[in-house]
């Protein structure tokens, strides 16, 4: 329930957080299940938040286990659609707790539903295709054992930067297989290893491979070029915008930093406080509008001010 209520202002959000959102293949977003999405994972619960907002069909995610920790989280988390995953790292007493979690996702696809996994496992920001875990590989098999007829999108995300407010982000979609696609010439006892093998040769070539240091690449890579008239246009919204967000951004980009900044979930944890903070700025702002000129005037707050953050981001400098 909470996860359709916030989709709508979540998918509003994205587009004003991220600057551009290139996708090689849109028709995908339209998927039905089974369908079991296999993605890279540079970028923490963002990640997640994007693949989940453009999908039209509702996407369950799966997320590491020492996040449901703290039952309420839990609680706010199984509402989001999403479901744990434990490592050993996280207590070998836990990993019985995976049968739970793959029985949940084979019931989604039995209802055509759509899961996503990230298969590299941990969240590490940076521009290549990291080994991949089993877990995706023995959540494809159980649910084909169980006569589910399910089928795996490899899926590339890349982000033009892990820190930068106005990403260019990159979507890319591979070639989708099923059981019957699999080479199973001597595939017994190594049936995760053809999977992933198979899983790899289609994530290669959808995640960038570049080292950080490259900015040139980067910048070759993710630049997206605006129309001279479109900045023109934009010039002076988005000069309004700046300074009128930089009351709420500065000091939340700055607790952010503080508390994970030297993490690979910064860019996340800044989203999510953006979030949660945003409507509330955006409610004082109504509520002074409201004092001071009266009518519905008051409205015009939930449209106009999200349009100057988004002119500020649509111009701002990129690299």
């Amino acid at each position: 329930m909470l996860f359709n209520i916030l989709k709508f202002p979540a998918r509003i959000a994205i587009k004003i957080y991220c600057r551009n959102i290139k996708i090689n293949d849109k028709k995908t977003l339209a998927s039905k299940g089974p369908l079991l999405i296999a993605c890279n994972h540079p970028n923490s619960f963002l990640d997640a938040v994007i693949l989940a907002t453009l999908f039209k069909k509702p996407v369950y995610s799966l997320a590491r286990g020492d996040t449901f920790k703290n039952k309420y989280v839990s609680k706010l988390l199984h509402s989001l659609n999403i479901f744990p995953v434990y490592r050993i790292s996280e207590g070998v007493e836990n990993l019985n707790n995976n049968y739970d979690t793959f029985s949940k996702c084979r019931d989604i696809f039995k209802q055509n539903g759509i899961v996503l996994i990230f298969s590299e496992g941990l969240c590490i920001n940076e521009w290549k295709l990291r080994s991949l875990k089993k877990g995706t590989a023995r959540l494809a098999f159980s649910s084909w054992e169980d006569k589910i007829n399910l089928t795996v999108l490899p899926t590339g995300i890349n982000y033009h930067s892990f820190s930068s407010f106005g990403k260019n982000v990159q979507i890319n979609f591979g070639n989708t297989f099923n059981w019957d696609d699999l080479d199973r010439k001597n595939m017994d006892g190594h049936t995760v290893n053809k999977f992933n093998d198979t899983l790899k040769s289609n994530l290669i070539q959808l995640v960038n491979h570049i080292d950080s240091e490259d900015s040139d690449k980067i910048k070759d890579t993710f630049f997206v070029q605006h129309p001279i008239l479109f900045k023109i246009l934009l010039f002076f919204p988005a000069l309004i915008g700046k300074y009128f967000h930089g009351i709420l951004y500065v000091p939340i980009q700055k607790f952010a930093w503080k508390k994970a900044g030297k993490s690979d979930h910064y860019d996340s944890v800044l989203v999510g406080l953006l979030f949660i903070l945003y409507p509330i700025f955006l409610s004082i702002i109504a509520l002074f509008i409201y004092f001071i000129f009266g009518g519905y005037y008051w409205l015009l707050t939930f449209i106009t001010i999200p349009f100057l953050a988004w002119a500020f981001v649509q111009t701002k400098k990129q690299f």
